[in-house]
């Protein structure tokens, strides 16, 4: 004779049944999570792989002159047939917007995050206004600005040092150096000297364009890394 199931019997069979369901779409929904992040980084690696071919494509029309025969002398007093004039692309509405992708790509790397951003004047600045600009409403994210002589008596209101323009710096402020041009990273290590004089740690280096002259060699030697958003091999 067959035995009918108890009403604690009926009971504790759906609540088996309902575990086993709830386990499943728990472990499908964990499951489709991962895929759903591995997507999304993927994309934001996507995202910024197009962004700097498209930045090449920019600095390529708005930025760069290749000499047949005369060359330029540049900043650093060396002569070269190639010549970057970045100041149009960071003038560019698109140009400007990569920039901030990439430059703000990078500093998600930056173990320890960053608390201010800047370099010297004339290249940094534009570049330090798109980084402050990308940062968006909320960002604690700091920019200054250093004059190559400093003049008057520094900061009214900021307290900063004659020389250094913008947002207050503090000692212990983590700091990354913008630059337009790199060659042969003179110009910005001598900025990161008077950081490190006010105690600050300047924990990296972007460049636009890193013309692979020596600046990525000089930075190392300094413990500091240059990343150079685009190089000179990416035009010849």
């Amino acid at each position: 004779m067959a035995q009918g199931f108890s009403g604690a019997q009926k009971h504790s069979q759906w609540a088996m049944h309902f575990r086993r369901k709830c386990d499943v779409t728990q472990r499908r929904f964990m499951e489709g999570r991962q895929r759903r992040i591995a997507g999304g980084s993927m994309a934001e690696t996507t995202e910024s792989g197009e962004a700097r071919l498209r930045l090449i494509e920019k600095v390529r029309n708005l930025a760069y002159l290749c000499a047949e025969t005369e060359e330029f002398t540049l900043a650093s007093g060396r002569t070269s047939r190639h010549f970057f004039d970045t100041k149009p692309v960071m003038c560019d509405p698109e140009s400007a917007h990569l920039l901030g992708v990439l430059i703000h790509d990078r500093i998600g790397k930056i173990e320890g995050g960053i608390d201010v951003v800047g370099g010297l004047e004339l290249g940094a600045v534009p570049l330090t206004g798109i980084a402050i600009a990308k940062a968006g409403v909320g960002s604690k994210l700091r920019g200054f600005i250093m004059r190559k002589e400093p003049k008057g008596r520094g900061g009214r209101k900021t307290g900063n040092p004659p020389g250094i323009e913008g947002s207050t710096i503090q000692s212990g402020d983590r700091v990354l150096i913008l630059e337009d041009v790199t060659t042969t990273g003179g110009s910005a290590l001598k900025a990161v000297e008077r950081l490190q004089e006010l105690g600050c740690n300047v924990v990296a280096c972007i460049s636009i364009v890193d013309r692979e002259e020596g600046g990525q060699a000089a930075f190392e030697a300094a413990g500091i890394p240059l990343y150079a958003l685009t190089t000179l091999s990416d035009y010849i």
